[in-house]
């Protein structure tokens, strides 16, 4: 046999091969695809036929007798205590009243002390023992008041005591020189002597005099 006709019979015999196998499977297949049908089929027709039936629970059984117990009184039940229930009090009400201070009394004021009782009216005045132009001389005249050319005329308010002796001298009329006016009060201070003056029941009582004016003036 050429080797040309061996190769020509290989292939024919593998073709067989494949066909064969081809056959077969597509034989399994319609026989598998038809016996699934016919046995799905013969169930669904079965479960429309067969009829599920529970069974019944059996009787329940009746409970034994109970056992003969002996006649047994109860035991004696005593009743509770009657407690009486205290009725709750009433609450107390705290009635707060807003805190006055105490009204201090008005002050009153002190009365005036009694006004003193009226002097007794003078029925003869202070006066003068001499005269008290002619307590002044040429000598008296300051030296501060010389120098300086200072004149003038003074005129004083003179208290006079009980005693007669003069107790103030003010000047009501000055000269315009200090000098003039203070050398004036001091000599009618240490030179003058008055008669006191006495009240209505004649007792001796103080008093304001003035003097005449006093006179200063430089000589030549």
């Amino acid at each position: 046999m050429s080797y040309a006709q061996r190769k020509e019979l290989s292939g024919n015999r593998t073709l067989a091969i494949i066909f064969v196998v081809i056959l077969q499977f597509a034989l399994g297949y319609a026989i598998v695809t038809g016996l699934a049908y016919n046995v799905i089929k013969q169930a669904a027709e079965d479960l429309k036929t067969f009829d599920v039936e529970e069974e019944p629970p059996p009787p329940e059984e009746p409970p034994p007798p109970p056992k003969d117990m002996p006649d047994v009184p109860p035991p004696p039940v005593t009743p509770p205590p009657l407690v009486r229930m205290q009725a709750p009090e009433p609450p107390i009400q705290t009635v707060t009243t807003p805190v006055i201070p105490p009204q201090r009394p008005p002050v009153m004021a002190p009365p005036p002390p009694p006004a003193p009782p009226p002097a007794p009216r003078k029925i003869e005045p202070a006066r003068s023992r001499g005269s008290l132009v002619g307590l002044f001389s040429p000598d008296d005249y300051p030296a501060s008041a010389q120098s300086s050319g200072a004149e003038g005329t003074v005129r004083a308010s003179i208290s006079v005591g009980p005693d007669g002796r003069v107790t103030a001298c003010n000047i009501i009329q000055s000269s315009g020189n200090s000098s003039l006016d203070s050398t004036t009060c001091n000599i009618i201070r240490r030179r003058a002597k008055f008669t006191p003056a006495r009240d209505s029941n004649g007792q001796p009582t103080s008093d304001t005099v003035q003097s005449p004016p006093i006179v200063w003036r430089l000589e030549g």
